[in-house]
């Protein structure tokens, strides 16, 4: 499960949705879905993203182990 914190990294930078997707090259909808946990960028996007607020991936996005997967 990857959870993250783009929307506090976002809001906290006073960028909205449709501006911080241009700035990492992808649409208001893809943020907005990433921002809901809808989707999981690609490693690409979230170094993009991570650059963008000059913080370490996993500052903004945590995986997390499900206690129910068989591992």
């Amino acid at each position: 499960m990857l959870i993250n914190n783009l929307k506090e990294y976002r809001v906290k930078a006073n960028i909205n949705q449709q501006d911080f997707g241009s700035c990492v090259g992808v649409s208001r909808q893809t943020i907005s879905l990433i921002e809901r946990g809808d989707y999981s960028p690609s490693v690409t996007l979230a170094i993009k993203i991570a650059r963008y607020f000059n913080v370490n991936v996993e500052d903004i996005f945590i995986y997390k182990e499900d206690s129910n997967e068989e591992g």
